[in-house]
């Protein structure tokens, strides 16, 4: 599928295998989730726009690449979502952070929002929107909505692990959105778990149920 990127980078495959197994403690899964999203963040980020400016050196002044720019806003999608933000502000210290609040119908399985709020002016930053799960989608084609109808353009979405179904649905839904994923697992199961996957992110993450 155009615009999506399965990360096949060993670390970040060895890091995933740690997160399934579920001995791994809350502290080791967190940094762990905070590892692999600057590891996708290094490849996500590539085509950040650069602008030359003057530096002076010990030796001489020179004209030397930096990022240009009203540059990056990270926007992780509450809760999970803000355990990859430090992996992407160690990479941009300068980045803006958003927030979406999006929770899930346990019946209907569908995302509903419950807060929004993004760095002005959105229209000129690149957006990259934080989930470590990709699972039917929903919450993931929900949060790109909002960022389009506050005036987004430029977006870029990081998952660690995806369904199949989910990553589908959200690149039929949004085909002009830039989808890094670091392993698509096996299925979605009847109650809309990613299977293998590794439970519940938030849980594991914030250690609370």
């Amino acid at each position: 599928m155009e615009n999506v990127y399965i990360m096949e980078h060993p670390l970040i495959q060895h890091k995933i295998s740690l997160l399934r197994d579920k001995s791994t403690g809350t502290n080791e899964f967190r940094k762990l989730i905070e590892e692999i999203a600057v590891l996708m963040g290094f490849e996500a980020l590539r085509d950040l726009p650069l602008e030359d400016v003057e530096v002076e050196t010990p030796l001489e002044t020179c004209m030397t690449p930096m990022i240009a720019g009203k540059k990056l806003a990270v926007v992780p999608v509450l809760r999970t979502g803000l355990g990859m933000v430090n992996g992407i502000t160690t990479l941009v210290p300068s980045a803006k952070i958003g927030h979406i609040g999006l929770y899930r119908d346990p019946e209907t399985h569908e995302p509903h929002e419950y807060y929004c709020k993004l760095p002005d002016p959105i229209d000129q930053r690149l957006i990259v929107v934080t989930d470590p799960m990709l699972a039917t989608g929903g919450s993931a084609v929900s949060a790109v909505d909002f960022i389009k109808e506050h005036g987004g353009k430029n977006i870029k979405c990081m998952f660690i692990i995806a369904a199949p179904e989910g990553l589908e649905r959200l690149h039929k839904v949004h085909p002009d959105v830039q989808i890094y994923v670091g392993h698509v697992d096996r299925e979605l199961n009847e109650n809309a778990y990613i299977c293998p996957g590794l439970g519940d992110a938030g849980d594991r993450i914030f250690g609370t149920k």
